[in-house]
């Protein structure tokens, strides 16, 4: 088997969230947490993404072996791991930052997201808000940031808010899922 290494970068709400749900998907390679989509020219903090003057969105960057997992299976986990129908806002979570967004790293990946919404459109009551741009640039974030589940599971925003997406996930793609 060849090596099909490719890249997805998707932001969903919280980076932290979007992390540790891919961490647990056959075939991703590696997850990095951090920012894209802005207008600020220079590396952004996380501070600076907070404020949401600089148009980043918190976003997590993929690199995924396409023989394991295909890009489409990744988007689909992600658009029902998140709500892609609340403009700007995750739960409490709440600003531009936030923002429902999938950058495409080439017009395969862009036809193959608008096909996956359309098809998704279809599940959901309310109108999906999920924005398709063209990657430009990402930005890492902070080290505190990296493997943030893994590393705090016993803090409060962790129990509350990533469990039940891991929950979810586990459910609906056992499947799909790294054997531990």
């Amino acid at each position: 088997m060849t090596n099909n290494m490719k890249q997805a970068t998707f932001g969903g709400g919280c980076f932290w969230c979007t992390e540790a749900v891919f961490q647990e998907i056959k075939g991703v390679k590696k997850v990095v947490s951090g920012y894209s989509g802005g207008t600020v020219p220079g590396k952004p903090t996380y501070r600076e993404i907070c404020s949401g003057l600089t148009g980043h969105a918190e976003v997590i960057q993929i690199t995924f072996d396409a023989n394991i997992i295909s890009y489409k299976d990744l988007l689909i986990i992600f658009m029902t791991t998140h709500d892609p129908t609340t403009l700007n806002r995750q739960g409490a979570d709440i600003g531009t930052q936030y923002r429902s967004i999938i950058f495409y790293h080439n017009l395969e990946q862009k036809e193959i997201a608008n096909k996956v919404l359309l098809e998704i459109a279809l599940y959901f009551e309310d109108t999906i808000v999920t924005e398709v741009i063209k990657f430009k640039i990402f930005y890492e974030a902070e080290k505190e940031h990296q493997n943030y589940y893994k590393n705090n599971q016993k803090q409060g925003y962790c129990s509350f808010v990533i469990l039940p997406k891991l929950a979810k996930l586990r459910k609906l793609y056992a499947d799909k899922l790294k054997a531990y």
